[in-house]
Parts: structure tokens; sequence; C-alpha cells
């Protein structure tokens, strides 16, 4: 069925067409290019994630070195091994891939400049502490003596007993206590090459007193806070006025301290951060600039400089786009690596100092791609009116006014019907609350009122420019898709800070996507909803969407256009399925990309939803294998985060059961029904399957 839209022709053809997009009617030109180009998948997956010819999203954990899987086909053989959704899969090649790419690129760089030292990255451990993934990055960054970072307490310990690589450098950043710093220079004698970074002022003595006690000398850097800041969300928290590191006159003072006490020896690093995600190279030429010239004054004032660490902040690009937009970046990695390597050189070249070795702790940039979050889609709450049926002559005028305002809107007047629809729904809601209007006429408004409204956003959809008063008629027709997920659990930042992820279907990629769509999840909480997404024009309030099909929808079409036949055996299981169960509604997956970094150690048990099932896959020769399953959270286990205890829980309702035995107020059979269901919810996952 084709629908020709021309600015005279009523359009409720192409309003039903939009109603039922299934893939018997909707338009057949939909092809799996178009998918790629409406999800920006090229710009922010390349090279792990792509769209088949069956219109599935496929992840090459190698990268651009071979081997794919399509991920509908593991998330259904995932689901047979009795993983539910939501599920977060991690695929450890990517990460290895992620740790490769990096390192390479600094070797680029080094060879290209002649840089007369070597690069050693860490990582660092704050991005994502969960034990697999950063034993796996330990294992994976032996080659390269990659180290790790600890900013806490508790990293320091997972850092100590993990990182067993040679040479390989522990960063000790973060606020600092006695117990601390004895642990990281006792871990000296086990190996380790810990470098103590003073991040106050008040923690110079300390270091100082606590090596003179234990007769071991330290390794120490300092942070500097620079002038340069950075850009995007976390460009506040860095320059003059940052949480962290020391002002030139406090690093001048630190100087004169160690030195006082026979250490300068010790300082031979210089550390400084200037926020996460940065999406300007220009933001990251400035502070390689200004962090070099610091580094050659402290090595002239005598101190032992051997390392430069330039932090975090090497972007990922998020929406694809390429540019200096917080949700992207307008450099590669090899980019970051070149002028770092240059800047560095160029400073030192110019005092004829010796080059320090590189250091850069990218957790970001590591980690983020590693995982992805698959969730399903439970129900939808559509604005979808249709085509109103004709008024009668004896209905009130308003209704009247505005059936004759649905019937006439076409290209050259869909503005000004817009806000007179706008306008007699308003006096239909006043005459209502006036009482000149009953509840069924109210409803006839309203149903025609809305029918406007799809109608003129069909005409807008095909206008090259959106007046501005229509901007958000988008948004205000938007469906409401309920995911089987928390915001505040899985991806907390989405909440917190705006922060963008791709997110899309992972199946009918083929198909056109007819709706527009939000996204709502599992708490009872108006901020559990996910309404900004990515674009290529900055961000889009709506995702393009498929409608929810029935079980064997497609099959019960191509049914109708077979002769019909009296032997039930010869339909399809799904369209038997279909008849036997009208209401079954096929799976709807969705996938939530680039979410590796951050999001699963900040979450939160809002309304007490807990971690996800997690799996890791690695590629093998022959497809792949589950390395390790990490069942997610049951009911007992979070209610023990909040002090119950799950014994005294189910004692509680059994005592409460007897008692209304009792009293006659429910069947035996009844309560050991809600028993049975009380225990047996106790020990399942916290979200619906």
């Amino acid at each position: 069925m084709t629908v020709e839209l021309t600015p005279t022709i009523d359009i409720s053809q192409e309003t039903q067409l939009s109603h039922y997009p299934n893939s018997e009617i909707s338009r057949p030109s939909w092809t799996i290019e178009d998918s790629e180009k409406l999800y920006r998948i090229q710009g922010w997956g390349e090279p792990y994630f792509s769209i088949n010819a069956a219109g599935h999203v496929t992840v090459s954990p190698k990268g651009d070195r071979g081997g794919s899987l399509d991920l509908l086909e593991l998330v259904e053989a995932l689901k047979q091994r009795n993983l539910g959704l939501p599920l977060l899969i991690r695929f450890s090649d990517i990460l290895e891939d992620r740790i490769e790419r990096l390192n390479a690129c600094f070797a680029k760089a080094i060879a290209r400049y002649k840089y007369g030292d070597a690069y050693q990255g860490v990582y660092p451990v704050k991005c994502n502490q969960n034990r697999h993934l950063v034993e796996d990055l330990v294992r994976f960054g032996e080659p390269y003596q990659f180290g790790l970072e600890a900013g806490s307490k508790p990293e320091l310990m997972i850092a100590l007993a993990t990182l067993k690589t040679p040479n390989s450098l522990l960063i000790c950043n973060g606020y600092k206590d006695r117990e601390y710093i004895e642990t990281a220079l006792l871990a000296t004698r086990l190996g380790h090459k810990p470098v103590i970074v003073l991040e106050q002022l008040e923690e110079v003595q300390l270091v100082i007193d606590i090596a003179a006690q234990l007769a071991i000398e330290p390794v120490v850097g300092v942070r500097a806070k620079l002038t340069t800041k950075g850009t995007g969300r976390w460009g506040e928290s860095t320059g003059d006025r940052a949480k962290f590191g020391l002002t030139i006159p406090e690093i001048i003072s630190c100087v004169d301290q160690l030195r006082n006490a026979g250490m300068l020896n010790s300082l031979q690093l210089l550390h400084f951060h200037i926020g996460s995600q940065i999406s300007a190279i220009s933001v990251i030429k400035d502070a390689i600039r200004e962090a070099s010239q610091i580094y050659v004054e402290l090595k002239n004032l005598g101190a032992n400089m051997q390392y430069l660490d330039v932090g975090g902040g090497l972007a990922i690009d998020y929406d694809g786009s390429k540019t200096n937009f917080h949700a992207s970046k307008n450099y590669n990695m090899q980019n970051y690596a070149n002028d770092i390597v240059a800047e560095v050189k160029e400073a030192c070249e110019a005092r004829q100092l010796p080059v320090p070795v590189l250091i850069s702790e990218s957790g970001r940039a590591i980690a983020s791609h590693q995982s992805v979050l698959i969730f399903d889609v439970l129900n939808t709450s559509d604005v979808l009116p249709g085509e109103p049926t004709p008024i009668q002559e004896k209905e009130h005028l308003i209704i009247r006014n505005l059936w004759e305002t649905y019937r006439t809107i076409n290209v050259e007047n869909y503005q000004e019907a817009y806000h007179d629809a706008i306008q007699f729904n308003e006096e239909a809601k006043s005459l209502f609350n006036l009482g000149y209007l009953s509840l069924t006429q109210r409803a006839r408004a309203e149903q025609l009122y809305w029918s406007c409204c799809e109608k003129i956003l069909q005409i807008v959809r095909t206008q090259d420019y959106v007046p501005d008063d229509l901007e958000d008629l988008e948004k205000i027709m938007a469906s409401i898709y309920y995911v089987n997920l928390s915001v505040f659990q899985s991806v907390p930042d989405s909440w917190a800070i705006n922060q963008l992820f791709p997110i899309m279907p992972i199946h009918r990629l083929d198909e056109e996507p007819t709706r527009r769509g939000i996204l709502a999840d599992l708490t009872c909480d108006s901020d559990g909803k996910i309404n900004q997404f990515i674009d290529l024009r900055d961000v889009k309030s709506v995702l393009e969407l498929h409608p929810l099909r029935q079980v064997g929808e497609r099959d019960t079409e191509r049914e109708k256009k077979q002769p019909k036949t009296s032997n039930p055996k010869s339909m399809s299981v799904a369209a038997q399925s279909t008849i036997q169960n009208p209401k079954s509604k096929e799976p709807y997956y969705l996938g939530l990309f680039l979410a590796g970094a951050y999001q699963e150690i900040m979450g939160n048990l809002h309304n007490l939803f807990g971690d996800t099932n997690t799996v890791h896959i690695q590629l093998t020769p022959r497809g792949y294998e589950i390395e390790h399953v990490v069942k997610g959270d049951t009911v007992t286990e979070v209610l023990g985060y909040v002090q119950y205890d799950a014994e005294d829980l189910v004692e509680s309702i059994r005592r409460r059961t007897e008692q209304a035995l009792q009293e006659n107020r429910i069947t035996l059979e009844e309560s050991q029904r809600l028993l049975q269901n009380y225990e047996q919810s106790l020990s399942s996952y916290t979200y619906l399957y």
C-alpha cells in the first residue's frame, strides 16, 4: 500500500498506516542501511557493533580482526540457560582490544616523534571495580606492563591483591591516612611499584614521617591544579578551585619540605587531571603544554622526575558525531597519543632534559565498550486515537469544531489547525468543569484533539523545517515503552547528569520503526525514565521504536494469503500459538551500549531493584564460550542490604496466616499458596520475568 502526500489530500490513510506498522503493511523500502543511519551505529559502534542482513545487531569483540556474534541469538541462548533479563553482557575480547589499541597508539606516536622513553598506562579501578573485569584487565595488560590506579583504601586492597605484573605501576591517589600510606609503602617489599601521589599539602609530612619509621624510601608524586580547565559536564571540577591537587605555591612548599627532609630524590612523578570525557582536543593540548612546563621546572628544582601522568579524560564518542559536543569527541585515540608525546618532547628538548615515562589513566576509553545491557519491553502506553468516526449534526458545537478542524488539516494549514485544536480542547475542558459537557462528550473531544495532533504530526515529519511551536509535538505524542530495567541501578548517570548512551533495538532493524517513544523503568519514581537520546544534531527527546507484535503476527498475515486448510497441523507453530493465546506478545529487546564505565558501581537500590544478571563472553574458533556467570541479586539479598532477615520475614507471615486461619479469614489452601508465593519471591530475581 503506497500513500502519496500532497497539500490537498486528506492523510487519514497515512495516519492509519502508522497505526499498524507490521511487516506486511509498513513501507517495504526500509533497509538495514536506514537503521544504521538512524541509530548512528557506525559512528559510535565501530569496530565492535554493526547490523547484519537479518536486521540484528552483531558484536565483533576483536574489532576488525574478525569474528562476530549475532546479539539476538546470543540473548536467546542465554535466556535458555535460565538467565533472565535485564542482562549485562561483558565481552572480554573487547576489553583486550581496547588495551591493545591504546598501547599501539602510544607506541606509534613514540616511534613517529622519536620519543626517548616509553608509555606505561594504568587502569583507574574506580571506573569499574568488578573482580572479573579487573582480573581480565591485569591479564590483558601484562605484555604492556599495564598497572592500576587506586583512589581509595578499598581500591588499594584490590590493586595489591590483583596486580602481579612485574614492573607495572601502582598509582596511589585519593585521600590518604596513615594506614593507607603504610600499606602502600610496605607493598614495595612484595615487589610492587607504588607511587604515592600527594594531593593535599598535609600528606607531605605524613609520608615523610612514615617513610622514616619504616626505613623505606618512597616514590612520590604531586598532583597539580592546572589553570587549564576541562570541558563538558566535568569541566567545573577542574582548574584553580579543583577538589584535588596542589596549587603552584603548594607544590613549591612540597618541594621545600622534601628537600629539608633529605627526600627530594623521592619526588619522581607529576600528575594532573582536567576532568573526564574531554571532548575537545584543544583542551588536551593546552593541559599537556602547561603540565610539561611544570614538569621541567620541577626537574630544574632538583627533583628526580621520571614520570608524567596525564590522568584521565580520553573521551569516547557516545553519539557518533565526532564533534566537541559533550557526548562526543573531535579527535581519535591516535590524535590523543600524538599530541601528548609531541608536547612533552618539545618541552623537554627546549630545556635539554630527558623525557619522562608517560602514564595515562584512561578508564572510560578502556572499559566503556566492553559491556552491553539488554532489556525487554514489557508494555506500551500509546497515544493512537486513529481516524475518528464522523460526527452527528446534533453533537455539541465544540465537538463539531474539532471535527471540522480534523477534516480540513492539510500541508498548507497544519500550523493554524494545531492552534485551533489546542483552543477547542481547552474550551472543552472548561465546559466540562462548568457542567456543560458530559464525560462522554469530553472523551469524544479529547479523542478528536489527539486525532488532530496525530494527523498534524504526520505532516510535520515530512517537512524540512519544523516551526518552533510544533517542536514539542513529537514528544507530546510519544509512546511510553515500559522496560524491564531500573535506571537508578543500571544507568544512574542518565538520571543524575543526563549523560547520553546509545540505545537501540537489537533486532527488527530491517523494518521501519514507526513509533516514537520514551523509556520508563520499573521503579515507582517519575525520574525513572530515559527521554534523551543521541542524535546527529544535539539531542532528541524520543527514540524511534517498533510497535510490539503479537506472537506469530507475521506468520498469521502470511497464513491469510495462503489457501485455506482444515488441517491445523499445516499452520505455523507461531500462528497456532496466537490463536490459543491471542494476547501473547513477541519479545522486543533493546540494547544500551557504551555503559561499561562507572554505571555498574554507581547504581543504587531504588525500590530494591538489585544488580542484574551478568555474563562474560569470550570469542572462540567455534563461536563463543561463557567465561563467568554472575547471578543478579535475589529479593533476599537486597532485603539483607537494608537489614531484613528472610527467615524472620517468613516466620512473621507464617504466624499471621495461622492467626487468620483460626479466625476463619483465610482457607488452608489460600494460606499455603500465600506462604509458597512469599518464599518463592524471596529467592527470585528482583526484576520481572
